[in-house]
């Protein structure tokens, strides 16, 4: 999940205890920061989407107010990058999940353009930026407060608090840093290294349900016995959704080369506000935001969209994720990427009605969250988690295998920076 992994020591058991309260802390800080951003995107998004168009007397769902509020968003988020001090930090499509702490005076200016753009309707994530924003502050806070504690180990359990926040279960924390920690030398148990920030974890994720009560289950009909053509099915739609995610990673640095040809900031947000603009009025609202609760929209009232309309959606959706990705507004892809995954999983119920709905959209969420975030745990995770159902897990394990190797060599849905090649002169005198 991130590019440079720290090297942890195995700690022992009286660490463990000293730092469990620390770890607790952290959690629930993290929790906090996730639901201050949501409260403040969410008060913010009420009066753009419901009190400002009352007020005025239009249909907020109209393209027409769409269309305007997002080029609106794309020119307050360009102003903020522009202008406002730490130019709220590095570019979105450019950081993992999980990156080195940014120094504390970007924060502001992150906060406030992954607010705007949550509120804007923007089709992009809180998670990157929130993780950024806790990873930042708590890490300056240890160094005053707990200075024994390693950088590495602070950043690891706010990571770790703030992704147990979001998805509402220390679970997801625990298998996104499963393959982290054990990559990383040092010896000692797994568990050793994963009980830190798996309490951390845990604490948010108990603070967030307590503050907010955060769900990525949906009510579907209830699904009880395996076929073999289920399992048939849920490869056979994992693989699509993989499929079109490879696609989007492939259309991803041609698009984001195209508006950071543009150079100014104010440029590169603001024709990518009037293009999710456009889009937005083409999908309508179940296009916009980050798509969480226009996920249990779509699949609770799925017998209001025909495939037709369904395979527009799927398109927007996608279109938006890649244009705010590219055009520099800050947020999150797995958000989106789940939304579209479910998307797709309606279109083959539509189109298919004997594939038990929560197969079809367990297997269309993991697939498109693989080829977004290339790491099968998370995957898999909200997979099921979208269904509530472990019956699903068993299905996924076998539909993961060929998305896996789908994604192996296809391109990573992440911008890298490019490489400049060294000069023969200058390769000669690091030489010698």
């Amino acid at each position: 999940m991130t590019s440079t992994q720290p090297e942890l020591a195995a700690p022992t058991a009286r660490t463990l205890v000293l730092l469990s309260l620390p770890a607790v802390i952290i959690g629930v800080v993290s929790a906090f920061a996730l639901w201050a951003v949501d409260e403040v995107a969410g008060l913010l998004e009420d009066g753009i989407w419901t009190a400002l168009p009352h007020m005025l007397g239009v249909d907020p769902h109209s393209g027409w107010w769409i269309f305007l509020v997002l080029t609106f968003t794309g020119v307050a988020v360009g102003l903020v990058v522009w202008l406002v001090p730490g130019h709220a930090g590095p570019d979105s499509a450019t950081t993992e999940l999980v990156a080195a702490p940014l120094r504390p005076g970007i924060v502001p200016s992150l906060a406030l353009a992954a607010v705007l753009a949550l509120a804007g309707g923007v089709s992009l994530g809180p998670e990157n930026p929130i993780i950024a924003i806790n990873t930042s502050l708590l890490v300056a806070l240890a160094a005053r407060l707990w200075k024994a504690v390693p950088t590495q180990l602070v950043m690891l359990m706010a990571a770790s608090g703030t992704i147990g926040a979001l998805f509402g279960t220390p679970v997801a924390a625990a298998l996104v840093f499963t393959g982290v920690v054990a990559a990383v030398k040092g010896g000692g148990a797994l568990w050793d290294k994963l009980f830190l920030p798996l309490v951390a974890a845990a604490a948010g994720s108990l603070t967030m349900t307590f503050l907010a009560h955060p769900h990525f289950a949906i009510p579907m009909p209830a699904y009880t016995t395996i076929t073999g053509w289920d399992l048939l099915a849920s490869v056979v739609i994992g693989a699509i959704a993989t499929g079109l995610g490879i696609v989007g990673a492939f259309l991803f640095p041609l698009i984001h080369r195209a508006f950071h040809a543009l150079r100014h900031p104010l440029l590169m947000t603001m024709l990518g506000g009037v293009v999710l603009g456009l889009l937005g009025a083409l999908g309508g609202p179940i296009t916009l935001f980050k798509g969480l609760d226009q996920m249990g929209d779509l699949v609770q009232n799925r017998d209001d969209y025909p495939p037709g309309e369904l395979a527009l959606i799927i398109v927007v959706k996608l279109a938006a994720l890649l244009i705010a990705a590219s055009s520099s507004f800050r947020g999150g892809r797995v958000f989106p990427a789940v939304f579209i995954g479910a998307a797709i999983g309606v279109l083959a119920w539509a189109l298919i009605p004997a594939i038990p709905l929560q197969v079809a959209v367990s297997a269309g969420v993991l697939g498109m969250t693989l080829a977004v975030t290339r790491d099968g745990w998370i995957a898999l995770f909200i997979g099921v988690a979208v269904t509530s159902n472990l019956l699903v897990l068993p299905i996924l394990c076998l539909a993961i295998l060929p998305a896996w190797l789908m994604v192996t060599r296809a391109p990573e849905f992440l911008i890298k920076p490019a490489v400049r090649p060294t000069s023969p002169r200058a390769a000669g005198g690091a030489g010698r």
